[in-house]
């Protein structure tokens, strides 16, 4: 399955948002606050549809999770189907993504890191080695990183120095090496700059 492998600021800029956290983005987004190509600066100051700013919405979700155009419609598909707020259902699938999960669980210093660990085959679940990065969690599933990988430079880096606090809806292990799902994530616990009403809206057209 492809994914994005270009300029990560351009798409930053584009989408006035630091999508993947890194530090490149940041500069990117400070020294050159305005969308990238010639007419870049005259875009940033003109108006603005409706069409774009819900489009915008979609892609800021689509990279920050790295999803691709058919993955994100398929699942957005699927929370339109269950019970529940479509725009939130769609988050949760999101998060509960397994790459996502290691990521919040602070072991990769940014999603595209996590997916690699994954990939790798450096993550059980319930005592079973995982390589896709789309499995989805359920409520009471058990991630670990496997022996080999535990004392990775990387890893440790991540763990010390990132220092990231897991979310409510995971719990940690004594040595933050071992998380449990602990319930499935609230709305107000997902902490990325999405608007996702906006999504829904765009879809529903």
């Amino acid at each position: 399955m492809s994914r994005y492998t270009g300029p990560r600021a351009r798409i930053s800029r584009r989408l006035n948002t630091n999508i993947w956290g890194t530090k490149g983005e940041i500069t990117a987004l400070d020294r050159r606050p305005y969308p990238p190509g010639e007419h870049g600066r005259s875009r940033r100051r003109g108006s603005v549809s409706e069409y774009l700013v819900q489009l915008q919405e979609k892609q800021k979700a689509r990279y920050t999770y790295g999803l691709t155009e058919r993955q994100f419609r398929n699942l957005f598909a699927e929370a339109s189907r269950r019970q529940g707020v479509t725009g939130e259902n769609m988050l949760r699938f999101l998060e509960l993504r397994l790459d996502n999960t290691v990521y919040r669980a602070g072991w990769g210093a940014t999603r595209p890191q996590a997916r690699q660990l994954v990939n790798h085959g450096h993550v059980n679940v319930n005592g079973r080695r995982v390589t896709i990065p789309s499995y989805r969690l359920r409520k009471g599933d058990v991630i670990e990183l496997r022996p080999k990988i535990r004392e990775s430079v990387t890893v440790q880096w991540n763990l010390d120095v990132l220092d990231r606090t897991p979310p409510a809806w995971l719990d940690p292990g004594e040595d933050k090496l071992r998380m449990t799902v602990r319930e499935l994530p609230l709305r107000e616990q997902i902490d990325v700059p999405v608007r996702e009403h906006l999504i829904v809206e765009l879809y529903s057209k």
